[in-house]
């Protein structure tokens, strides 16, 4: 008999047979003892897991549970298959076939635990950014969450090689070479990155707050608002309603006054100064009662004014208010400082500023008379500096 150019005899034929029959005959039974066992090893802890998410796990508020479960569940399913598979294969005489899928089983198992991790960072993601709701919270999370899911893909991945017997070593020396070439070659934009990661565990500052700017131009509002907190900078507003972008690096490295994160009250202190022979006492009462009768100045503590120091031909004091909102604090200061003016001119409380009187002498050596220049400060005492034309 002649098939497919092949002469085939009867007597091949059955001595062909045979020999798949005596290969054969050994090994039908252990593998049907292997998939039945494989088969109600995972029926039966299926059906435990089951009955366990439907009494217990959907009971409780915590999701964890219902991740935990999930997860043995693909752990089981995974497992029970690849064993299957392996003990098939190494019955039927494939070694070689048997270690590649054992070597494969420990890669995939490293998937349902990447995904376990990652949904549970999500867990966790979520409660952050319902309390914070920062742009830096909804961009940096769900990075961190991708580059922990792929570090543990990539740890099964070299498990599974070195199961295979590859070296790794130059692979990783490889990618070590790599990361450190473009670690060089980004140091500015990672050193943004890692600030604003540190940012989220630091938290100097929110979308909202109000800080103290050393970066603004000349002549425009040192303070704003942030209105964005990015991976790699943070917007601030200031007062002008220019928006100041700052590097995060540069946020990490600086003193941060931020006059919104203790809460809406805080102290203003607002310095003046009178003559040395104003009625000092007078002009402390004048300030507290202006003090209090403006808006937005809190009662308790009441406000107080110390005497900070002398100067040539004045008294520094120093009023201390208390006020509700921090983000009125230049208005406030604005408006007791405008009241104070007016209040100390009609109690005749003097404020005092730079005089100067100059002696002229006619040329035979007689004095002609006395200008005075309020430029110049008299010194204290009576004292006065002279100057000859």
């Amino acid at each position: 008999m002649e098939t497919f150019g092949f002469d085939l005899s009867s007597i091949d034929l059955v001595q062909w047979w045979s020999q798949v029959v005596a290969y054969t005959a050994p090994r039908w039974l252990p593998s049907l003892l292997v998939l039945l066992i494989a088969g109600v090893v995972y029926a039966v802890a299926h059906a435990i897991l089951g009955r366990a998410q439907r009494n217990w796990v959907t009971c409780t508020a915590t999701k964890l549970d219902d991740l935990a479960v999930r997860l043995l569940r693909q752990f089981l399913l995974l497992s029970s298959g690849a064993w299957a598979i392996w003990r098939l294969l190494d019955i039927w005489g494939l070694p070689t076939l048997a270690q590649w899928v054992h070597a494969i089983w420990i890669g995939v198992l490293f998937f349902p635990l990447s995904r376990f991790v990652g949904d549970l960072l999500t867990a966790i993601e979520s409660e952050v950014v319902s309390r914070t709701e920062t742009s830096l919270d909804k961009t940096a999370l769900p990075m961190i969450n991708k580059a922990v899911r792929f570090v543990i893909i990539t740890l099964g991945v070299v498990l599974a090689l070195s199961e295979l017997g590859i070296n790794v070593t130059p692979l990783l020396a490889g990618a070590g070479v790599m990361g450190l070439a473009l670690s060089l070659a980004a140091k500015d934009t990672l050193s943004n990155l890692i600030a604003g990661v540190l940012l989220i565990v630091d938290r100097p500052f929110q979308v909202g707050d109000r800080i103290e700017l050393w970066t603004a131009p000349n002549e425009t509002g040192s303070w704003g608002d942030v209105i964005e907190i990015g991976l790699r900078a943070t917007k601030i507003r200031n007062p002008d309603n220019l928006v100041i972008v700052v590097p995060n690096n540069q946020i990490m490295q600086r003193d941060i006054t931020n006059y919104t994160m203790s809460g809406e009250d805080i102290r203003l202190r607002i310095p003046f100064s009178v003559a040395y022979d104003s009625d000092i006492d007078r002009a402390k009462e004048l300030l507290v009662g202006i003090a209090n009768a403006v808006d937005g100045v809190k009662g308790d503590p009441e406000p107080i004014v110390i005497a900070r120091g002398f100067g040539p031909s004045e008294v520094k004091l120093e009023l201390r208010v208390w006020i509700l909102d921090a983000r009125a604090r230049r208005s406030i200061a604005d408006e007791i400082s405008e009241r104070a003016l007016r209040a100390f001119a009609e109690a005749g409380v003097e404020i005092p500023y730079p005089r100067r009187e100059l002696y002229i002498r006619s040329g035979d050596g007689s004095n002609a008379g006395i200008a005075s220049n309020p430029c110049v400060a008299s010194k204290p005492g009576g004292g006065s500096d002279s100057g000859g034309a």
